[in-house]
């Protein structure tokens, strides 16, 4: 049986919540961060849950089944979305990232420019086709290219997003060592939310990547 005291304070905490909402604390278009690294908790568990399998062809991909950037504002978009949440000292237009500064957890690089940054899908696009995205519709395509809930989208230096190309880990890994065990952690992640397989040369690299991580050997 509920206290007045406890009706009291949950009509209060509900009071609350409103306000926050009618102040627009929250807003509903800003992608939260991706999720923190948390001690890679499930990272090892949800590798072996990714089903095996050989590469798929690349027989009709195209960049165009998998729509982007999705529109977020007047004149901006996701990529803006995501600089905005990446750089530190943003300067906006609008809702259009025209500058700030911006420091690629690939390989270190700094840049002040959004035009010298790229936003890296953490899974490539041609390597989800190659994965099982090419029996998804466009709609779902879509979906995994503007994901801003798992941890798909970050900015880096175009450079190093250029060198990965649509390689897996056991055949492209971030120049900065030390990002090694998140970029693991999120590209597990993304597949296993998105159901993508795995080759055994791709789950072998991200093991041996995982292995490697100081919270993978704690009991």
């Amino acid at each position: 049986m509920r206290t007045r005291s406890g009706s009291r304070a949950a009509v209060a905490a509900l009071a609350a919540a409103l306000a926050l909402g009618v102040a627009g604390c929250v807003p509903p278009d800003e992608p939260d961060a991706p999720p923190p690294n948390d001690g890679g908790g499930n990272a090892v568990e949800q590798l072996g849950q990714l089903t095996v399998a050989a590469a798929g062809s690349m027989k009709g991909y195209s960049r165009e089944h998998f729509p982007h950037w999705r529109d977020t504002g007047k004149n901006c978009d996701v990529r803006d979305s995501i600089l905005q949440r990446d750089g530190k000292d943003v300067k906006l237009s609008g809702c259009n990232v025209v500058g700030g500064r911006w420091e690629s957890v690939y390989d270190g690089r700094s840049a002040t420019n959004p035009s010298e940054v790229d936003i890296d899908h953490t899974v490539p696009l041609a390597n989800a086709w190659r994965s099982g995205a090419d029996e998804w519709d466009d709609a779902k395509r879509g979906d995994f290219a503007n994901d801003t809930t798992r941890p798909q989208l970050i900015a880096v230096s175009a450079t190093s997003n250029r060198a990965k190309g649509d390689q897996d880990p056991s055949q492209w890994k971030p120049a900065n060592r030390s990002y090694w065990c998140q970029y693991a952690e999120n590209w597990v992640t993304v597949k296993h939310h998105w159901r993508l397989t795995v080759t055994t040369a791709e789950k072998a690299a991200l093991t041996d990547m995982l292995g490697g991580c100081t919270w993978a050997n704690k009991p």
